[in-house]
């Protein structure tokens, strides 16, 4: 007789297929998850060295910092030395001055003229005194504007005063002082 196969052929090849196609199926998927996380780790590695960059970054534009403000101290600083510096040079430099003014005065001031008052205001010498009479005073400016010291004699006031004499006054004189030429730092 002849022999016919009843088994289910068909289903087994169908059983076949789809198993073949679950574990293709299963294969592909467990190899997507591989790569998912092995992208997700190189991602994630990528983007904890770009915050470690950037931490190193900040703490050097941090250092830098520092750095900028303690040059723009020091450059305060420096500006302040020299500004002390250059008060201490007018000073030194002045000193001898103030003896010089005096002497100057001392010199251009006639006999019969008496200071009472001496005030020395930015570059001006107020004087306040009492003249025998006022050609005293006249020969006191004279004697002022020829001097290499002061400049611009100035007679603020005159008051007859009976006190002094017959021809005795009081007086206000303002006077410029030349200053001396001072050397830049």
């Amino acid at each position: 007789m002849s022999q016919i196969n009843l088994l289910p052929w068909r289903e087994e090849s169908r059983e076949q297929l789809k198993r073949d196609y679950l574990g293709k199926l299963g294969l592909m998927a467990l190899s997507s998850t591989i790569l998912v996380s092995l992208w997700i780790s190189v991602a994630g590695s990528a983007v904890e060295e770009r915050q470690e960059r950037n931490a190193y970054l900040q703490s050097s534009i941090a250092e830098m910092d520092k750095k900028v403000a303690e040059i723009s101290e020091l450059r305060n600083k420096k500006q302040e030395m020299i500004v002390r510096m250059k008060v201490i040079q007018d000073l030194q430099g002045t000193r001898s001055e103030i003896v010089k003014i005096f002497d100057e005065l001392v010199r251009a001031i006639p006999d019969g003229i008496y200071l009472s008052e001496l005030d020395r205001v930015a570059g001006q010498i107020k004087m306040s005194g009492f003249a025998e009479s006022n050609n005293r005073i006249s020969s006191l400016m004279r004697n002022l504007d020829k001097s290499g010291k002061y400049r611009d004699p100035n007679l603020a006031k005159v008051e007859q005063n009976d006190q002094l004499g017959i021809q005795g006054s009081v007086f206000h004189l303002q006077i410029g002082i030349e200053e001396p030429a001072t050397d830049e730092i």
